[in-house]
């Protein structure tokens, strides 16, 4: 329970929490945020990390002129990205491994089938959009991986998913994040932001439940 309140606090007050790592640690501060970029989207074990909630802070603050917004940008792109690439190097050379020791505790053999049949069904773009959603974003690659989905492909989706999700959460951040009403209700914003992200999953969701009645009533008419 006190584990859920913490990662609850971490998304919510996440520009308070920034706010105090700049603080304690400075120009250091950029490496941390790379690093957690890096994890999120990098080691399947991680999806808790924050990420469009962080990113969004992240932009609201440098148009304070605490971070410098290139420097920032730079960094969270290149996090993003490598981040993908080395998850999908994991997902390839030691998924199956990782599966069998940890006899499906870390993803489901049912749901590693069900998304390589996900993958071939709708092709690469599915890293793209594994981009705005948590939990998949970080899993995604992995799985990537493990179906060997040819590399140049990845690379290509990797890069344009990257770039448009940090650009759009950053800049988002740093032209919207101080105006007064979202400043005053930043909790809120936050929220927003993360509940958005679990639209996509749950329109799938929907309708994956809905297809079979669609078919049956197709089939009877």
């Amino acid at each position: 329970m006190e584990y859920l309140q913490t990662a609850v606090d971490l998304f919510v007050h996440v520009d308070e929490h920034l706010n105090t790592l700049i603080v304690l640690f400075g120009p250091w501060t950029y490496i941390i945020l790379f690093s957690i970029i890096f994890a999120e989207t990098g080691l399947v074990v991680a999806p808790f990390l924050p990420g469009d909630s962080m990113i969004f802070a992240v932009g609201s603050i440098a148009a304070l002129g605490t971070l410098n917004i290139w420097i920032i940008y730079v960094l969270l792109l290149v996090a993003a990205i490598s981040g993908d690439s080395f998850n999908y190097w994991i997902g390839a050379r030691f998924g199956r491994r990782i599966l069998e020791r940890t006899n499906g505790r870390l993803v489901k053999k049912e749901h590693l089938e069900k998304t390589e049949v996900f993958f071939a069904k709708h092709g690469a773009k599915t890293i793209v959009l594994a981009r705005f959603m948590p939990i998949v974003r970080t899993i995604a690659p992995f799985v990537a991986g493990i179906g060997r989905m040819p590399y140049a492909t990845f690379a290509l989706y990797n890069v344009v998913g990257g770039f448009v999700w940090v650009t759009m959460f950053t800049w988002g951040g740093y032209w919207f994040g101080n105006i007064p009403w979202v400043r005053h209700n930043f909790e809120y914003v936050i929220l927003g932001i993360v509940a958005t992200s679990f639209l996509p999953p749950l329109w799938e969701f929907v309708r994956a439940r809905l297809r079979p009645a669609k078919d049956s009533g197709s089939i009877a008419s």
